[in-house]
């Protein structure tokens, strides 16, 4: 089964998305991808590999643009209007599913997204089962709130030449709460060549 493209309102106008339906499935997980300004897209490949990994594990998934990339109307914010079209884009995926988990997945830009949107469910007493952030951008979680519940696993490549491993580690270690950190040794931030690796590391924790 393929995706479907679908178009969303979103606050700035429609999104464009990738959604795939499962007949028996055990949760949904909404994929945050990395920076618009340079080039991120739902079609990056880490964010396709994450996509297969969750259908294959039992997950309908849903994968946007945010405002202002490929067909979604609107302009970058790079801040709070992209973790608006997020909390759009699940709104919309919850509506055609409303009795199963919520689970979220953001790689590099999009592990801020992410983990930005989990704390504000939280907040709105939505429970997200697991958050996974890939190569996050930590330094734009600084002054964030992360979310306390739920599981939360990072995965950082050790020759990440975008995102500094090093303030990903101290990140996880200030963490207040339970969470794995999981080390892509040999590994830049794109994860080239390791695709493969990467799914072995989140088929066991989907």
């Amino acid at each position: 089964m393929r995706e479907t493209p679908v178009q969303l309102s979103g606050p700035c106008g429609a999104l464009e998305a990738l959604y795939q339906p499962l007949e028996q499935p055990k949760g949904l997980l909404l994929i945050c991808h990395p920076n618009p300004t340079q080039g991120g897209s739902m079609l990056n490949k880490v964010v396709s590999s994450v996509q297969r990994c969750a259908r294959d594990a039992g997950y309908i998934t849903l994968r946007f643009n945010y405002r202002g990339v490929g067909a979604s109307e609107g302009v970058h914010d790079m801040h709070s209007g992209e973790i608006d079209d997020a909390e759009a884009a699940l709104d919309w995926l919850c509506a055609q599913h409303p009795q199963l988990p919520v689970s979220l997945a953001g790689f590099s830009f999009g592990g801020f997204v992410a983990c930005s949107l989990a704390a504000r469910l939280e907040a709105r007493g939505i429970a997200v089962q697991r958050l996974l952030m890939l190569a996050p951008a930590v330094t734009r979680l600084q002054a964030q709130p992360v979310p306390t519940g739920g599981q939360l696993v990072v995965i950082q490549p050790e020759q990440d030449e975008v995102i500094d491993p090093a303030q990903v580690y101290a990140w996880c270690e200030a963490l207040p709460r339970a969470h794995e950190l999981l080390k892509v040794a040999e590994c830049g931030h794109f994860f080239h060549g390791r695709l493969v690796e990467l799914k072995t590391l989140l088929l066991p924790r989907l």
